[in-house]
């Protein structure tokens, strides 16, 4: 008899690559794989040993659990099951908080993780939403051509983009899930996105000098 999917949403906290935990769904099993959804992203089928960018790795899978380890913590999760919190050394979701420093001319640059691939950004807060090219966008698995399409003026001239929701957007300590965005054609952006207003006005921003401290909000 194949073995099915079998639906489970299950939550867990606690992640190596982020101190204040992840969310994290187990959607499906799969006789010794494992379907994971991490921070609202999309799925993602890992086979035993296999780990996620976030560095959550699945030790085994089968019948109705499956066992992921993430900063050497080891939990076993049951179908239906609610997870525990494991990693990020401590109890609680913490404050949620990023410094970054400005370089010679003083803009803010900064790599963030768009539904698990790293960006790299220029802070703008001059931008309405988070911007990110065809090609970032496609890395990233976004459909983004199904979404709202528009006319943008850019210094190279008028150029096609499209309305997106961003599962995830993670910088430093921070994670913010379903963030408004759009994905410009040509790559017209360079080699940086914009890490635009949907993201930033989730957080508080604090300048002191060179430095720029971003708190989560919400």
């Amino acid at each position: 008899m194949p073995v099915f999917a079998r639906i489970i949403v299950t939550a867990l906290s606690g992640c190596a690559a982020l101190a204040h935990g992840a969310d994290v769904q187990l959607f499906g099993v799969f006789g010794s794989k494992a379907t994971l959804i991490i921070d609202g992203g999309r799925p993602r089928t890992l086979s035993v040993g296999e780990s996620t960018p976030e560095k959550i790795r699945l030790i085994s899978a089968g019948g109705d659990s499956v066992v992921i380890e993430a900063d050497g913590k080891r939990q076993t999760l049951q179908m239906g099951q609610t997870g525990q919190r494991i990693g990020g050394g401590g109890q609680g979701g913490g404050t949620q908080r990023v410094t970054l420093a400005a370089d010679a001319k003083g803009h803010f640059f900064t790599t963030a993780t768009v539904n698990g691939v790293s960006v790299p950004f220029l802070v703008d807060t001059g931008a309405t939403m988070v911007a990110i090219n065809s090609s970032h966008a496609k890395s990233a698995g976004i459909a983004y051509t199904t979404g709202e399409r528009g006319q943008v003026q850019t210094a190279n001239g008028i150029t096609l983009v499209y309305k997106v929701k961003l599962d995830t957007v993670r910088i430093g300590d921070i994670t913010l899930n379903n963030v408004d965005g759009i994905v410009m054609e040509n790559n017209q952006l360079g080699q940086h996105g914009l890490l635009g207003m949907s993201f930033l006005n989730r957080t508080e921003m604090q300048r002191n000098g060179d430095s720029m401290t971003l708190t989560r909000r919400f």
